[in-house]
């Protein structure tokens, strides 16, 4: 396989704390030598754990760019054991652009994993996260939310897996994170996801959804920023006492926790999130747009549960996710 291209500015495996940049050439039309800068933050100290901390691997999520940025200038060496590396920005041409997905390729980076070497953009980053920097972590901490198309309860998630030991260790982490709600995920699709690359090595792995819209809150912020540092003291590499509250924990029983829209039109939501739901119980309704007089379509709850996630634009494709159903961990055990 060949080498991948992506090299890192400053020392991986140096004491210290050191700024700079993966540098990913890029011959493009206004830069015939260019490179891709994307940002960079390695904290060593000593022998000890390492953690890999990045946000944006899709572009318009924002909770875990402003976490890491902020983790980034504030954390100093001293005050860890071991070894931070910061990525605030994963998908950096997304992040620039504010898309999901980058703008130079049209890939979602979180779809193309394991990547390739010698690939696009996005299968560059995601081969040289795979083969470099993962295998270097002992924790991951991969921060997420709704984008522009989805908003979120607030939870850190971890996901059922083969290896009940290694799923017992991230639901320890996804626990010490302590957002407002801690979720069992189940994914529609897992091929070629970050989130399964990381399961794959054996790492343990955090995940969150912490808001959407494509913007952020100072509550979503909070939540971030107070997660990340819990993460750190867990793992054993930060010094200090977590900062722990309630938290509801939920699970994903089965795919009807989802309900998918099957007509295009203007999104009228029916409940708000963090709402309880019966099965039956109207989600949404959909107005058809092209003439007025006509009926909306009415969708209602697969099961019983708490709304922890709907649609977010005004307007609604079919096929476009409407909204998810969790359910507290006694029900979905019951």
């Amino acid at each position: 396989m060949p080498a991948n291209p992506i090299k890192p500015t400053i020392p991986l495996d140096v004491d210290g704390k050191h700024h700079g940049f993966l540098r990913l050439p890029y011959s493009r039309d206004d830069s015939a030598w260019g490179s891709i800068m994307i940002p960079l933050t390695v904290i060593r100290n000593g022998e000890g754990p390492t953690a890999l901390l990045t946000g944006a691997n899709h572009g318009d999520e924002y909770e875990g760019p402003l976490a890491l940025f902020d983790l980034a200038y504030t954390l100093e060496a001293a005050d860890i054991t071991g070894r931070v590396i910061i990525v605030p920005a994963f998908n950096f041409p997304a992040f620039k652009a504010a898309t999901r997905v980058s703008p130079i390729d049209q890939r979602n980076l979180n779809r193309a994993f394991p990547g390739k070497p010698d690939g696009t953009v996005t299968e560059k980053i995601a081969d040289y996260f795979n083969r470099t920097l993962v295998p270097m972590a002992d924790i991951v901490l991969d921060f997420h939310s709704g984008g522009k198309t989805l908003d979120f309860v607030p939870f850190a998630c971890a996901h059922v897996l083969d290896d009940k030991a290694q799923e017992q260790r991230c639901v320890e982490a996804v626990r010490a994170f302590n957002a407002p709600f801690t979720l069992m995920l189940l994914e529609i699709d897992n091929v070629g996801m970050y989130d399964t690359a990381v399961e794959d090595q054996g790492k343990v792995f955090v995940t969150t959804e912490l808001g959407g819209g494509g913007t952020a809150t100072g509550t979503s912020v909070a939540i971030a920023k107070k997660g990340v540092r819990n993460v750190l003291i867990h793992a054993g590499i930060m010094k200090g006492e977590m900062e722990t509250g309630p938290t509801v924990m939920l699970d994903m029983p089965g795919d009807d926790c989802f309900t998918f829209s099957q007509n295009d039109g203007l999104f009228e939501p029916w409940v708000n999130l963090g709402d309880p739901v019966e099965a039956g119980d109207m989600l949404a309704r959909i107005w058809p747009t092209e003439r007025t007089g006509e009926p909306p379509v009415d969708y209602h709850a697969s099961r019983s549960g708490i709304v922890v996630s709907r649609h977010f634009p005004g307007l609604i494709k079919s096929g476009d996710c409407l909204a998810v159903i969790a359910v507290p961990q006694e029900d979905a055990a019951g």
